[in-house]
């Protein structure tokens, strides 16, 4: 039985250290060059919300930095921010969404974490 639980343990620390957004973590390059682009910044977001929410929270802040139009990691960036209890933070990043276009799969990530919340008047331009 002990020696179940070591291998267990071991396995998961090798998926931990293997695992994307953990080498990202570790190798400051990777992960400057990772919330350089959009697309990967936010996937390695995704990531890091299972583990790490603050993590998370950080890694859309340089995305957000290097991509200050994008919609989707700033809907990302508001619903992170209500699940740390910071609403206020929320609201004011939503605030920073007025005209933009808003898909409703990515709102209905907002209102989950936030609630009812007001949304963002609809804009007629592109989504990034």
């Amino acid at each position: 039985m002990k020696l179940r639980m070591l291998r267990l343990l071991l396995g998961l620390s090798a998926v931990t250290l293997l695992s994307p957004a953990a080498s990202a973590q570790e190798d400051p390059d990777s992960l400057a060059a990772a919330t350089q682009q959009l697309d990967s910044g936010v996937a390695l977001a995704r990531r890091q919300i299972a583990a790490d929410l603050t993590g998370a929270l950080g890694t859309l802040e340089r995305v957000l930095f290097a991509n200050p139009e994008a919609v989707p990691p700033r809907l990302l960036y508001a619903s992170l921010l209500c699940r740390l209890d910071d609403r206020q933070g929320a609201e004011l990043e939503l605030g920073l969404l007025a005209g933009k276009r808003i898909d409703d799969s990515d709102w209905a990530g907002v209102t989950a974490a936030c609630g009812a919340v007001p949304r963002p008047a609809r804009g007629k331009g592109k989504k990034r």
